[in-house]
């Protein structure tokens, strides 16, 4: 880290340690001792940062939804609906190194989130964030589905893409995750037929 780097870049700087410790050593190993240890500063200057553990936490936590976020806002949606969709759909699976630590520490802070309010209301406004975003992928694929069947294939949608994410944590790195885009186009695809469970067309 640069004497010259600026607050905020400080603050990711710490939080890039957090999740690295996380993602090697997993949640009990994050201590303020030991982020500064692996942010290469002493534990004065992590503290006059962030002067607990729980702040550590909560930050870190930010910091990866704010980038998924952005990275999704970046993304082109023209074209087509559903290749437009995959491409957003895969900023929220874990499919290259840097999304796979991502979602590797967002896991182990969902079984924080109990001790930690603060962590429990981030936890929610992303699940929340997520639905809303499967609500917005059924309206652009399927606009011919009506309000109760939207619903229902936005739940669907939703359940899917985090069962797909788990699988591919659990999978060794590196491995064909090809499917994982293949399954999710086949879930757009019905939609768009209006096949599948409660999208048939009347």
């Amino acid at each position: 880290m640069s004497p010259r780097s600026t607050p905020e870049e400080r603050r990711e700087h710490i939080a890039q340690a957090v999740w690295a410790v996380m993602s090697e050593r997993g949640l009990s190993a994050v201590s303020v001792r030991s982020v500064a240890a692996e942010a290469q500063v002493s534990v004065g200057s992590l503290q006059h940062i962030f002067p607990t553990r729980a702040d550590l936490l909560i930050y870190s936590a930010e910091l990866m939804i704010d980038r998924v976020v952005r990275r999704i806002a970046a993304e082109d949606r023209g074209g087509d609906p559903i290749d437009a969709t995959l491409r957003l759909f895969a900023h929220l699976l874990p499919l290259t190194p840097e999304s796979r630590v991502e979602m590797d520490v967002n896991v182990a802070l969902i079984a924080e989130s109990r001790a930690l309010p603060r962590l429990e209301a981030i936890r929610d406004e992303a699940h929340r964030a997520l639905a809303e975003a499967c609500q917005r992928a059924v309206e652009r694929v399927a606009p011919h589905l009506p309000p109760a069947v939207v619903e229902r294939r936005a739940a669907r949608l939703h359940a899917l893409t985090d069962g797909i994410a788990l699988h591919l944590l659990h999978a060794p790195p590196g491995g064909d995750q090809r499917w994982a885009l293949d399954l999710l186009r086949q879930e757009l695809e019905d939609l768009a037929d209006g096949d599948g469970p409660a999208g048939r067309r009347p």
